[in-house]
């Protein structure tokens, strides 16, 4: 997880490397270990099918420059109205142990029609939970970053570098 300010440099980033044409207005720019996803309001009057391919080129121009300076793959989105429709995005394979209990959930899901396998029934099942306590995981991650600002400034933080610092004029001195 990145923080706030890493976030807001990310999206500046972005910003400032994406041509004025591309979106009419960049709405998010959201980051995990695998990617980072974009996403721009369309043009008005423009379709999905020809904003791909009038963007296409500069946006891969982008993504190369940002995947070899982030180490992370690009995928784009974009906002029409109400609808969010994302595209070139990556499906990541997690590993989790499911007991009986969870399993026939899934499997209900994939017998009443509701998820083609058990994958899917969980990708279902983890974008209901975030659709219904998005404010939940906002304040969560709120925390996560908070947590991080307080680490980075705990008392280890500073003797740590106290000792890396005894350790070089041992060093130096030594030599």
């Amino acid at each position: 997880m990145i923080t706030s300010e890493q976030s807001e440099q990310l999206r500046t980033w972005f910003a400032d490397r994406l041509p004025v044409d591309v979106y009419e207005s960049l709405v998010e720019v959201a980051v995990d270990r695998e990617e980072i996803t974009v996403v721009g309001t369309l043009p008005a009057n423009e379709s999905v099918k020809a904003f791909r391919e009038r963007t296409r080129q500069q946006r891969m121009e982008v993504a190369r420059e940002a995947e070899d300076l982030y180490r992370r793959k690009v995928a784009w989105a974009v906002e029409s109205g109400d609808d969010r429709i994302l595209f070139t995005h990556l499906a990541v394979p997690v590993m989790t142990r499911l007991r009986q209990p969870e399993r026939r959930v899934l499997d209900t899901l994939v017998e009443g029609g509701v998820a083609r396998s058990r994958a899917d029934a969980l990708a279902w099942c983890v974008r209901l939970v975030g659709r219904n306590t998005d404010e939940w995981l906002t304040e969560l991650r709120d925390s996560l970053a908070k947590v991080r600002e307080v680490r980075e400034t705990g008392p280890d933080r500073k003797r740590d570098a106290d000792s890396d610092s005894d350790s070089d004029s041992q060093k130096s001195g030594s030599e």
